[in-house]
């Protein structure tokens, strides 16, 4: 039995919200110069404090490390659910300056995912097999 096509497009769309939200972390909250002057000052907002944590993050490498232990554990275990985790921290680590090791997750993250998809439907090999077996004479 083949899944809905929107069951097998809903990772992926949910990958690109993640890839939206990690560009408005960026662009918005981590690079304005506002936001920057803002929060240097001793009375900043108190969001300000999870500011400064996302750009510890990404100077300690800590999202593309976080992205290699998802995509291993998509390797070992074989399930969607760590594929997809992988995937979306790539994506989230490219965003926020892990451009290699983000990369590479997001690689084997989507490779699997798609694996996955396609060892969960009939693939096109197994779809003409039976037909495949009698041998005709004439064509």
């Amino acid at each position: 039995m083949k899944p809905s096509p929107w069951r097998l497009a809903l990772p992926w769309l949910l990958l690109l919200l993640v890839g939206i939200a990690a560009a408005m972390v960026r662009f918005n909250l981590i690079e304005s110069s506002a936001i920057g002057q803002l929060c240097s000052s001793n009375h900043g907002p108190w969001w300000c404090g999870m500011r400064t944590a996302l750009v510890q993050g990404f100077l300690h490498n800590v999202y593309g490390v976080a992205a290699m232990i998802a995509a291993v554990l998509a390797l070992v275990t074989g399930r969607r659910a760590p594929a997809w985790l992988a995937a979306a921290l790539g994506v989230f680590a490219i965003q926020l300056y892990g451009a290699e090791s983000g990369a590479l997750a997001l690689l084997i993250g989507s490779l699997r995912l798609l694996r996955l998809q396609a060892d969960a439907g009939a693939t096109p090999l197994e779809q003409h097999r039976q037909g495949q077996q009698k041998v005709h004479a004439q064509p």
